[in-house]
């Protein structure tokens, strides 16, 4: 059985509530021309690290496992979730997954990166049944852990707390 545990970041303000304000994404994360947006929502959660050994030297590094983590709306209300894969479901079942078209540094130190993804529905009627693209902003938190990961730990999962803006863009 793996061991478990979490990693605490000072200072990380894991609160739900309505989204930040638009920050200044930068252009190589702008979305398809024509493509509009549709629906914001706020993540609260963790990134899930395992330690194993790395193919390219065989010594023992934190490898990213996936996202887990809940979605809220701007009111602040519980809206749906987010995982590994990665997808995201709403609460009506409408649910997209997406794969990382471009990437960027986060403004803030400790933080995951900015992406935009290309998203694929499977089909469903709902908020999230016409997502054509996602944007990832206001990250906090979330990066691996920068130690705790040898060989002797290996199959051990960290579990870092971050936060994060999701921009849904559609289609006309």
């Amino acid at each position: 059985m793996k061991a478990a545990f979490t990693f605490l970041l000072a200072g990380l303000c894991l609160a739900a509530g309505p989204a930040a304000a638009k920050a200044d994404i930068p252009a190589e994360l702008a979305p398809d021309p024509g493509e509009k947006l549709v629906l914001t929502l706020s993540a609260t959660g963790v990134q899930i690290y395992e330690c194993r050994a790395t193919a390219e030297t065989g010594r023992a590094a934190w490898a990213f496992v996936g996202p887990e983590a809940r979605l809220f709306d701007p009111s602040g209300r519980e809206a749906g979730h987010h995982g590994a894969g990665p997808f995201w479901q709403a609460d009506d079942g409408s649910r997209v997954e997406g794969k990382v078209r471009a990437k960027a540094d986060a403004p803030a130190a400790g933080a995951i990166p900015w992406l935009l993804l290309t998203a694929r529905g499977d089909g469903s009627a709902g908020r999230l049944g016409r997502v054509a693209s996602i944007q990832r902003v206001n990250t906090t938190g979330g990066t691996a852990p920068e130690s705790g990961c040898d060989g002797s730990r290996s199959g051990q999962i960290g579990r870092v707390p971050y936060t994060a803006d999701y921009l849904f863009y559609a289609r006309p």
